[in-house]
């Protein structure tokens, strides 16, 4: 969960007020929903304009995103070994944390004794969502297992999903969908080898990992003041990236973000479901969210399509594609012909297909992968009675490896159809350069780069 950054607007006031232990009280505004069929309500409007903030403020935050381009939580590689002792960067740190804020007492009361735990930096390089093919992530995370739990954990807690979804204006099962995803429905939250205090944690990860030291260290400075405004440390528990409760939000989300959903003056999104899930729906209508708005739509295409029209540098209103042939599956109808998308092509010309609004990037913005994006949100589906996917993977595709990934990048520079770091990771950015050379040679340009590319890019 990566949480840290509010892209594409807020959408209500953000009254912070002192807290009693670890309580906040936030109360954004609820959005409205959609206006009427045939017409571009003031909703679809924010949603044109946001989906374009906000595709233009993610890359910037993230780099060039997708799979392999950012993990989560705002880990990254670790590139050479500190300068400094563990005890000296404790000594350094101490003034960095008290100039934002942090008392020295609270500083040497909470991370005196700390040693360096080192399974963290071992860690940082192997999440599954950037090692993984998108459709093993999905059958993994939205496992038929995973369904039947989440649809029991839901019916014994529906009237709590139904009051918070109501008041902060999000769809109840995309929130049960991020519970499900983050700690299986609550359940890992009691594992101690997956939960853990997240000072040592936090501290080992800035200590340890350069490549994202200053967003590390805002975490580690927001878990410092929940301590300072009455968190005991060993009760800011989370997991070895500091992700914390239920749905897994960072520390600076509970520091100013965190929500009373249960009414008892203070905030555990630890312990309390209540609190944990309208702190994420205030999360999410923080990078925009759009209430009554569906993420996407699984869709099917004509034969002949110009796979050039896909990626999310293209958005055009679900009309516009329905007038090219595009249909959902299933043949159900689309319910609002004006309302903003884009042609997101997973695995390319030969996987499923979707139609993505704007939500579907607001859960981007909670982690940075298409493939927890696109899990969530079909978890989100299975969870209302949905059936599965329609499209058929191509399980057998082969994918370069690093260094061809290099050499990929490196070539798109080179012919003059990418700007981005040449760092391996394939994202949207490499995804839409290679969509030109598609174009140019023309080949169906769906962007989806396979080991196939290396020959076809060769000098």
């Amino acid at each position: 969960m990566t949480g840290k950054t509010s892209c594409g607007g807020g959408t209500g006031s953000q009254a912070m007020g002192r807290m009693t232990g670890r309580a906040v009280r936030y109360r954004p505004d609820r959005e409205g929903g959609m206006g009427d069929r045939g017409r571009i309500s003031p909703v679809q409007r924010r949603v044109r304009s946001l989906g374009l903030a906000l595709l233009i403020a993610l890359p910037l935050f993230f780099g060039s995103g997708g799979m392999s381009d950012r993990l989560p939580w705002g880990v990254g590689p670790v590139r050479g070994a500190p300068a400094e002792s563990f005890s000296q960067f404790l000594l350094r740190f101490e003034q960095v944390a008290v100039r934002r804020g942090v008392s020295a007492s609270v500083y040497r009361s909470a991370m005196g004794g700390l040693v360096l735990d080192r399974s963290v930096s071992a860690r940082i390089s192997g999440q599954p969502e950037f090692t993984t093919p998108i459709w093993d992530y999905l059958a993994r995370r939205v496992s038929r297992a995973r369904i039947r739990a989440g649809r029991a954990a839901f019916a014994r807690n529906r009237a709590l999903f139904r009051r918070i979804g109501g008041r902060y204006g999000v769809d109840p099962y995309i929130l049960a969908a991020i519970w499900g995803m983050e700690t299986d429905y609550g359940a890992v939250l009691g594992n101690r080898s997956l939960i853990r205090p997240i000072l040592p944690s936090l501290a080992a990860l800035v200590y340890a990992n350069r490549s994202r030291r200053e967003a590390d260290e805002g975490e580690l400075i927001s878990a410092l003041l929940l301590v300072q405004n009455g968190a005991a440390p060993d009760s800011l528990l989370g997991s070895w990236a500091g992700a914390m409760g239920h749905l897994q939000v960072n520390p600076s989300v509970v520091l100013k973000q965190g929500t009373d959903g249960d009414g008892d003056g203070r905030v555990d999104v630890h312990h309390s479901l209540a609190d944990a899930l309208a702190t994420s729906a205030v999360l999410l209508n923080s990078f925009g969210y759009v209430s009554g708005l569906d993420w996407g739509f699984e869709v099917m295409l004509p034969a002949g399509f110009d796979y050039g029209l896909a990626g999310r540098e293209n958005w055009h209103d679900i009309g516009f594609f329905a007038d090219l042939g595009v249909r959902r599956v299933a043949g159900r109808p689309f319910q609002d012909r004006n309302v903003p998308v884009f042609l997101y092509l997973p695995a390319g010309r030969e996987g499923p297909k979707f139609l993505m609004t704007r939500n579907y990037l607001v859960l981007k913005a909670y982690n940075f992968s298409d493939s927890y994006a696109l899990s969530v949100a079909h978890l989100t589906d299975r969870l209302k009675g949905s059936g599965p996917l329609v499209g058929q993977w191509p399980v057998d595709t082969k994918f370069p490896d690093r260094a061809q990934r290099h050499f990929i990048q490196r070539r798109l520079r080179e012919l003059g159809y990418y700007q981005g770091e040449v760092d391996g990771r394939i994202g949207p950015l490499t995804q839409a350069a290679f969509r030109k050379f598609q174009q140019a040679r023309g080949l169906p340009a769906d962007g989806f780069i396979t080991l196939d590319a290396v020959d076809l890019l060769a000098p």
